[in-house]
């Protein structure tokens, strides 16, 4: 698996990319965001370590431009822990976030998850090219969804999962850890804020009225589900 790492920081680059190598990765570096363009598009990287705090071009922008042209994995480093970061990073197409300082155990860890999260998809997981429920159309393909006759809205990696998950359980509540874990890969009770964030984001696209949900419901102390009804289940 080749990763490419991308930090200003050339110390930190260097302690990412030696744990990376021990732990058997192929890296490759680049230390601004023009730069971290240029070798993605030679290198094809499995995957991509993107700081925030780039110069030349900040990390949300690459991350935008990137997941125009691949939906290779993002992990996006910061270090600001404030939320409104995180749903930035995340609503522009990246699929998880770390916060500096980190261990490199928990480094890999993310990796790995999101690692066997793309194969398993790649593997057969969303072997359908489409879904079908009621009102609802997930594009596999396109990761796309229409609602009735609304024109069809393009989704991010991880609302895409979420409602791919939601879509073949319809009518049943689902946990929120067990969302977490599926979408995330390794994310469990702790993590409801960043699920409440993503289930938020997805209902601004699917929903009438976001704040008045009819389709994505919240089931108070347990998780969601989508509504039978909505889908015609």
């Amino acid at each position: 698996m080749k990763i490419l790492a991308v930090d200003d920081d050339l110390e930190l680059l260097g302690l990412i990319a030696f744990a990376l190598r021990q732990a058997g990765y192929l890296v490759i570096e680049a230390a601004d965001g023009p730069e971290a363009l240029r070798t993605f598009d030679r290198e094809h990287p499995d995957l991509v370590i993107l700081d925030v705090n780039l110069p030349g071009m900040n990390g949300f922008e690459v991350c935008q431009r990137l997941r125009e042209r691949s939906s290779a994995p993002i992990m996006m480093l910061t270090v600001h822990s404030a939320e409104e970061d995180e749903v930035r990073g995340l609503d522009l197409g990246a699929d998880d976030y770390l916060t500096k300082p980190f261990s490199p155990r928990t480094l890999l860890a993310r990796i790995r998850a999101l690692l066997r999260r793309g194969e398993a998809e790649i593997s057969g997981e969303y072997r359908e090219r489409a879904y079908q429920a009621g009102s609802f159309r997930l594009e596999t393909e396109n990761q796309a969804v229409s609602v009735g006759q609304q024109p069809a809205v393009r989704l991010t990696n991880l609302e895409f999962r979420l409602l791919q998950y939601l879509l073949v359980n319809a009518g049943h509540t689902i946990p929120a850890e067990r969302l977490s874990q599926h979408v995330w890969g390794y994310r469990g009770i702790g993590d409801r804020q960043a699920l409440k964030q993503l289930v938020h984001r997805l209902r601004q696209k699917v929903e009438e009225n976001p704040s008045e949900p009819r389709h994505i419901l919240t089931v108070p102390g347990i998780g969601y589900q989508l509504s039978a009804s909505a889908t015609g289940a």
